[in-house]
């Protein structure tokens, strides 16, 4: 996420989207054939922000978190979760730790996300996940004259540190860790009657993510023609989420 920044409202419209996914991959993947009351599988959250993920997934997993802010550590512990400060390029565990783990919207944001990978696959004594990466050079605005949203995103992202072709690159970087990876994208839609929140929340975060890209009075031209898509319902809003996941040999 973007540095110095715990995006709680964020995160949780994510966790929304996602969360579903998530689960289903956990069940029908990850923790097929297991006995039913056998103990939860141990599983580490790499940069595990306010702890969002790591409370949908709790009924699954014996799960305990890190990450490189100290804030975001204390709002776990607020929550009466487990984690840790930590730098996800050099994890403070053992080697093969933990059954499973796993980050989410991570990758992206680090400097080398072959190494926080390895680093992954180094304490996983199982499975190692990347549950959800953005590609933003994928991304779609409809219509026309809101398109000049995508170049926008990609330029603030890269502007912040960002990779925005985060998504397309889980294969080959999975790959470099000696990991075989199962990849793919999820499915988006949008419910009609949640349309005009949802736009709301994602114009804001358009906001935050090209301040430095798109002028004042651009943006200014543009909210108008996003309004105007949202109240005829032609506002398309896309933007590929890519997974993967890998099960360790042994």
């Amino acid at each position: 996420m973007p540095p110095g920044r715990i995006v709680e409202e964020q995160l949780a419209r994510q966790r929304r989207w996602l969360g579903d996914s998530w689960k289903w991959l956990l069940s029908t993947v990850v923790l097929e054939g297991t006995t039913a009351g056998a103990e939860r599988p141990t599983a580490l959250d790499v940069g595990c922000g306010p702890g969002l993920v790591m409370e949908l997934l709790s009924p699954y997993l014996d799960v305990q978190g890190v990450d490189i802010d100290p804030e975001a550590v204390n709002a776990c512990r607020a929550r009466h979760q487990e984690a840790v400060v930590g730098r996800a390029e050099e994890l403070p565990f053992e080697d093969g730790s933990f059954d499973i783990v796993y980050c989410s919207y991570l990758l992206l944001w680090v400097d080398d996300a072959v190494a926080v990978v390895r680093e992954m696959a180094r304490v996983a004594r199982t499975w190692v996940l990347c549950l959800a990466e953005p590609d933003y050079c994928g991304r779609i605005s409809y219509p026309p004259e809101v398109s000049v949203i995508d170049d926008a995103l990609v330029k603030g992202l890269r502007r912040l540190g960002a990779d925005p072709k985060m998504g397309r690159r889980l294969p080959g970087i999975f790959s470099q860790c000696s990991l075989v990876p199962t990849a793919g994208t999820f499915a988006g839609m949008w419910a009609a009657g949640r349309m005009r929140e949802e736009a709301d929340r994602e114009w804001e975060e358009i906001v935050h993510l090209t301040t430095d890209i798109l002028g004042r009075e651009r943006r200014i031209e543009l909210k108008r023609a996003w309004d105007r898509a949202v109240a005829e319902g032609t506002l398309v809003q896309y933007n590929p989420v890519f997974y993967a996941l890998s099960k360790k040999e042994r």
